[in-house]
């Protein structure tokens, strides 16, 4: 149960206290050892009245009904709109990072809008939105946010979808991941090297929050790699991703190859050639996975689903709009019967590139 200290604060369970009189945030691998009223890195979570609480509890940077392929998840309720809010500050500190002035936001002034999850629950049906997505920033940092809005949408029928870097501690994530029905994760790339100095963290937990999801779970999971030029873009790392993710998460999680744009610290860097992303799909595919694609860019082939049976085109994608529909009722091929792994509806939402704004009063 949440438990309020003072208006948009709410107090938190995972922390312990050091020796030294500080506090330390257990939630993420970060471990941020706090004094009294400071706050972590991630900026909304804060040592106040010798406990850890989270400050930005029921404030949200904006609402929107997105496509549900722009989180991005072509295999959960394609052309369905989804109901997208985020809230303020990041675990991680990602050079590159393009929702900067959101996540790398140090005032509270970013979060000017206001719902309970319940208003948030009940807007999201009253626009027909399928699915509520805690994105924009990571969710991670609102965690009890994230699943008090997951445990209302869920008693109104409503699906829940996190997307997430994934750097979160067991306990804490056994917990959100019992209210989330999707998840899309950011493998950002599988060296040290670029974990630590691109994105000040650490390889592993993000590894063990896949291998988690995957196989502890019934979350349907899909991973983005956005793809730097200079820095994960080589074939040798390409090959050695795609092989692990074959091997520790099976061939049917859904792998999408972003494009990087220069933004935040990392502006000396070109966007990302359309061919890198074509061969990275190429590398994915020959290495097993079934379902790989290409985000940020246009290209309509590449976004496209195939069976991977008989090679027949089953979902056409041009952007965020749907137009070819070669799945039956339960989600197999009409071509040759064979299983597309993915959560689908008999008939697929219509929703299209629309974005929408909604104020919540």
């Amino acid at each position: 149960m949440t438990v309020f200290i003072a208006h948009d604060t709410v107090s938190t369970r995972y922390w312990h206290r050091l020796e030294d009189g500080r506090i330390q945030c257990d939630l993420c691998p970060r471990f941020c050892k706090l004094h009294k009223d400071q706050r972590g890195l991630c900026f909304v979570r804060q040592n106040l009245e010798d406990q850890i609480v989270m400050t930005s509890y029921g404030r949200s940077s904006g609402f929107a009904i997105d496509p549900i392929e722009k989180k991005p998840l072509n295999h959960f309720l394609p052309g369905t709109p989804v109901f997208s809010f985020g809230t303020a500050g990041c675990n991680l500190a990602c050079k590159f990072c393009q929702n900067w002035d959101i996540s790398k936001s140090r005032a509270l002034d970013t979060l000017m809008d206001k719902a309970s999850p319940d208003a948030i629950a009940h807007a999201a049906l009253a626009h027909g939105c399928k699915s509520v997505a805690y994105t924009y920033n990571d969710p991670v940092i609102f965690h009890e946010y994230a699943i008090d809005t997951a445990q209302a949408c869920r008693s109104l029928g409503i699906k829940s979808v996190a997307v997430s870097a994934g750097y979160v501690c067991a306990e804490p994530r056994v917990e959100f991941y019992q209210w989330m029905d999707a998840a899309n994760i950011d493998l950002k790339a599988l060296t040290e090297r670029f974990y630590h100095e691109i994105t000040g963290s650490r390889l592993q937990p993000v590894l063990d929050t896949l291998k988690y999801i995957k196989h502890e779970t019934s979350v349907w999971l899909e991973l983005t790699t956005l793809i730097i030029p200079g820095e994960n873009d080589s074939e040798a790392e390409l090959e050695q991703l795609t092989q692990w993710v074959v091997e520790n998460l099976g061939p049917d999680v859904p792998l999408h190859f972003s494009a990087f744009h220069p933004d935040w610290k990392m502006q000396d860097k070109p966007h990302t050639p359309l061919q890198s992303l074509l061969k990275a799909r190429q590398i994915a595919l020959k290495n097993g996975i079934h379902y790989a694609y290409v985000g940020n860019v246009h290209d309509k082939a590449a976004d496209s689903t195939y069976c991977h049976s008989c090679g027949k085109l089953l979902i056409g994608r041009d952007w965020y709009e749907l137009s070819e529909w070669n799945l039956d009722d339960q989600g197999n091929c009409k071509f040759c019967g064979t299983r597309c792994a993915g959560v689908f509806e008999a008939q697929h939402g219509v929703w299209g590139a629309k974005r929408q704004a909604v104020a919540m009063a």
